[in-house]
């Protein structure tokens, strides 16, 4: 709780992977990719409770034994690979018996992510009254310095305004959402059914804590960071 307000962490892990097969139970530094972020919400000061959104009941499984609550099964319709990732939480909060003034979103590709950026963006969303708060961290590439191809392999600017940028410290800094965190008043989620609107707000994490794990080499680096031994740890093969 924070102001008084009440607040539901929501972890959403599908049992479907194409990238990296059952992703969200395996094993990271020893644990399970899924416990990194159940380890790190319960740590939080704010959360009132953390709940999965999962259909798959090995998922289910193991967050229950590593303290996190599994309230329902989602319907399998709700977990295909063409799903938008917005109807597992409109979803989650139909179906929970209790009203929470805020909503977290944690999703498990993000191991790095800690209980005080958990807190720190929450924080944030509130002590500037908006609606919404989602975590970026700064781009690797600038789009000002990239371009397309034409039809006889000439290099196309990709923003037209890249001409009028003389040197790369001129151009404006450019943001990504990194995935690991995105807050909301449930009312306004509910009206909106997006996290990504005029209103929302960017809470700026660094770089480090911001990789998003999508394919093998994404996870083979964050079991690096995580294994705390300075060696490469391959949990490719």
């Amino acid at each position: 709780m924070i102001n008084g307000k009440k607040v539901l962490g929501l972890i959403t892990a599908r049992g479907g992977s194409k990238s990296i097969p059952r992703k969200n139970l395996k094993l990271l530094a020893g644990k399970p990719l899924i416990a990194w972020t159940i380890e790190e919400a319960l740590k939080s000061c704010y959360l009132d409770r953390l709940i999965l959104s999962s259909d798959d009941i090995e998922i289910i499984e193991v967050a229950r034994a590593w303290g996190c609550e599994a309230p329902f099964v989602r319907p399998i319709e709700l977990a295909q690979d063409d799903t938008p990732g917005i109807e597992p939480v409109i979803h989650a909060l139909n179906n929970i018996n209790e009203h929470y003034h805020y909503i977290i979103l944690l999703q498990p590709t993000s191991p790095l992510r800690t209980a005080d950026d958990i807190d720190g963006c929450l924080s944030y969303c509130i002590q500037e009254d908006a609606p919404v708060c989602v975590s970026v961290c700064l781009a690797d590439q600038n789009p000002y310095w990239m371009h397309t191809l034409n039809e006889h392999h000439r290099l196309c600017p990709l923003l037209k305004t890249e001409a009028e940028i003389k040197q790369r410290q001129e151009s404006p800094r450019v943001y990504v959402e990194n995935g690991a965190i995105y807050v909301a008043r449930t009312d306004y989620l509910l009206m909106k059914k997006r996290f990504i609107t005029r209103d929302t707000l960017a809470y700026i994490m660094p770089r480090e804590r911001s990789w998003d794990i999508d394919d093998d080499w994404d996870f083979f680096y964050c079991t690096f960071l995580k294994s705390g031994t300075g060696r490469m740890v391959n949990p490719i093969s």
